[in-house]
């Protein structure tokens, strides 16, 4: 245990939280714990506090001007496959909110000295499976095939569409756990055109809710590797990442044809045509659904309003430029034109390190 990354956080949290009192005796206690066990445990409060400032953190999220309002579930005492997604399925119900997206994060139980905490291993609590073929082709999202194939091995069997969503592998205790998401908290929208009706006959949709869950949050030099979050959906990420990238559902060679256009020539731009139209197809869909989402116009202005309170406030406001400007005219944006400071500050969300796959061998 990092001790002076547990008294970092501590003097962080009660500097930023007044009303906490005097960070002396808190500080005395959590060393002492550490002495003790090797460990500490956080109050709800500066768990609370941790994990919007992770998010307050990410240098890759344009979204984080809203990190305050950031709901916390914690769920700290929950450690089966079982109660881990009876609490993955309520963050649905209460982040979904019928449409109206709810940032909430839901903390499962953190690391401790030779024990290691249940983890979710699928990249977000809802992901569609890729199907491989005889021929060598995917059916659904190429992106997921080795986590379908894993999911399989596991006795997954799914119906092999286009939008199967994917169970959830839980690991606990060493040993890898299958479970499924009922379909009622799997809120999907399917996209159509406001000026195209034959765009709906594509048979495209999206889920609603974008929950990151294979990542550790790290608060004070606890890692918490089971912490599902979300916030809500920027357009650009579907249009023209999920549904539009080559080795995603790459369809924008589908929609020019639809289009008419000349795609024999890179010249007549009909990628940049098709793109453009299926993301006003995705931010139309989402708004006739009733579904929390942003354009990436307004969610640059947004951002530039955050940096300018963070900086106000003293602090840096790390971000990955990368990241930050919208894949479809960045140059339109006003996070285009300038430089961030990319470093990494804590409390954060982390990557874990690569895993061997799924077993589940009890002996």
């Amino acid at each position: 245990m990092d001790k002076a990354a547990a008294e970092e956080f501590i003097r962080l949290y009660h500097a930023e939280n007044p009303s906490a009192g005097s960070v002396r005796p808190r500080l005395r206690d959590v060393l002492a714990e550490i002495d003790r066990t090797g460990s500490y445990t956080h109050t709800p409060g500066e768990l609370a506090f941790g994990a919007r400032v992770a998010w307050r953190n990410s240098s890759r999220c344009i979204g984080r001007l809203y990190w305050k309002s950031l709901r916390i579930r914690d769920r700290r005492h929950v450690d089966t496959a079982d109660g881990i997604t009876d609490e993955c399925v309520e963050h649905l119900r209460v982040a979904g909110n019928k449409g109206r997206i709810r940032p909430t994060i839901t903390v499962f139980a953190p690391d401790r000295p030779g024990r290691r905490a249940a983890r979710i291993r699928n990249e977000q609590l809802i992901r569609y499976a890729g199907h491989r073929q005889p021929d060598g082709s995917i059916v659904g999202d190429p992106l997921y095939a080795e986590f379908t194939d894993q999911a399989r091995a596991l006795g997954w069997e799914p119906p092999g569409g286009r939008f199967d969503v994917l169970p959830l592998l839980i690991d606990v205790k060493g040993v890898t756990e299958l479970r499924t998401l009922p379909a009622e908290v799997i809120m999907e929208v399917p996209i159509t055109h406001p000026h195209y009706p034959w765009f709906g006959q594509l048979g495209l949709r999206w889920h609603a809710v974008p929950a990151i869950s294979n990542m550790c949050l790290e608060i004070g030099g606890l890692c918490y590797p089971a912490a599902p979050f979300n916030g809500w959906y920027m357009g650009t990420e579907i249009g023209a990442r999920n549904l539009a990238d080559t080795d995603r559902y790459d369809q924008l060679p589908l929609i020019a044809r639809h289009l008419g256009m000349d795609t024999s020539n890179e010249r007549t731009l009909w990628r940049d045509h098709a793109l453009v139209e299926l993301n006003v197809a995705v931010l139309h869909s989402f708004a006739e659904a009733g579904v929390t989402m942003t354009d990436h116009h307004t969610e640059a202005r947004r951002f530039m309003t955050h940096l300018e309170k963070e900086e106000r406030s003293g602090r840096v406001c790390p971000a990955d430029w990368s990241w930050i400007v919208p894949p479809l005219s960045g140059a339109l944006t006003p996070v285009f034109h300038r430089y961030y400071d990319d470093v990494r500050l804590t409390p954060a969300f982390a990557h874990h390190p690569a895993v061997a796959a799924p077993t589940t061998d009890r002996t």
